[in-house]
């Protein structure tokens, strides 16, 4: 598989989770999600994360880290 099909297959299976957790929270107000650190933590989930990050030059509103501090720690 070439780099630019794996990107497009993490997007894709980024938003599938995504969309499967907004679903089932929608369906029941109430659901807690618990375990989500597996779900979060997945290495397609973390590098479709880092990509959109360096996409949007790594725009600090979260938590004030700029992607030089974060590549630097």
């Amino acid at each position: 598989m070439n780099a630019g099909k794996l990107a497009n297959y993490t997007d894709v299976k980024a938003r599938e989770l995504w969309k499967t957790l907004y679903l089932c929270a929608k369906e029941n107000p109430k659901r807690r999600f618990h375990a989500l650190y597996d779900k979060v933590y997945r290495p397609d989930i973390l590098a479709e994360a880092w990509r959109r990050v360096k996409g949007n030059k790594g725009s600090s509103e979260m938590d004030g880290q700029t992607i030089e501090q974060i590549v630097h720690e």
